[in-house]
């Protein structure tokens, strides 16, 4: 059962005692309460509603009054030994949740149930959701959300937004293949079943282009449902001339009528897209 009161107590004192300098033992107790609310799920830094994603400020603010209350300290795990103010992730065997070494998640993210975490990185606030699987040396940064069934492909990087308190994090909605070396930053959104072919740079100011049907259509910081994407590059004039700047180019569609696993074969097949 979700104690709705422990959430609305917590959201109450941080979002009363946020510009206090001195954190008390009192306010210290809320704060441990809302990153454990954090870390096992039950609160997340933006939910999903009919009219889009909505960001939780309160909990970002608790994050950074996290950050202020805790104390470097030695963390040993067998031979490893870290020095650091928030505490590695554990208990994941409960959720069957595989872990290769030398993947680490920090205290505060949320790991859902049957994802894989090859040798990678998942930062406080992020949220996993299950049957995703986040490849070698990707990235998850702070309060980014992925969905369900995600594939992060090797050497991803998906950036963290923790300040402003108000911008939205970098949100992978379920289904999306993330293609190896991609860089998703500065609260960019990709919808469901989205392909991202490899070395995709999105950033707040990135073009974003169709170039599927007659004529083009740009998008700003949000890659559309189904869409299969590719990097390319479009004319840009400066002072001294002109040259050809990165943008991202949305190519075609995953077809709605084929089971995701089949789908996104068939999109590497159809659009030739390197991943």
């Amino acid at each position: 059962m979700i104690n709705k009161k422990l959430i609305e107590d917590c959201k109450e004192a941080i979002n009363n005692n946020f510009e206090q300098i001195d954190i008390d033992l009192k306010l210290k107790k809320w704060i441990n309460k809302t990153i454990e609310l954090i870390d096992k799920g039950i609160v997340r830094i933006a939910d999903k509603t009919d009219n889009g994603w909505f960001v939780n400020e309160w909990l970002k603010k608790a994050i950074i009054l996290y950050f202020r209350s805790q104390k470097m300290k030695k963390i040993e795990f067998g031979p490893f030994e870290y020095y650091d103010k928030i505490p590695i992730k554990n208990g994941y065997s409960n959720k069957k949740v595989r872990v290769v070494p030398h993947a680490i998640a920090r205290y505060g993210s949320y790991i859902n149930k049957n994802v894989i975490l090859m040798p990678s990185y998942v930062n406080i606030g992020a949220y996993v959701d299950s049957g995703s699987m986040i490849d070698t040396w990707a990235t998850i940064g702070s309060c980014a959300q992925i969905g369900k069934n995600v594939h992060i492909s090797g050497g991803v990087g998906i950036g963290g937004v923790l300040e402003p308190i108000q911008s939205s994090p970098v949100i992978i909605e379920d289904n999306c293949f993330i293609g190896s070396r991609c860089i998703v930053v500065e609260g960019v959104r990709v919808m469901e079943e989205a392909v991202l072919g490899a070395g995709i740079v999105l950033t707040n100011s990135t073009k974003i282009i169709d170039i599927s049907g007659d004529k083009e259509i740009q998008y700003k910081a949000k890659i559309p449902k189904r869409s299969v994407v590719i990097p390319g590059t479009y004319k840009k004039k400066f002072k001294c001339g002109e040259y050809s700047v990165p943008c991202a180019l949305i190519i075609g569609k995953r077809k709605k009528s084929t089971n995701k696993k089949t789908s996104l074969n068939q999109v590497l097949r159809d659009f030739n897209v390197s991943v």
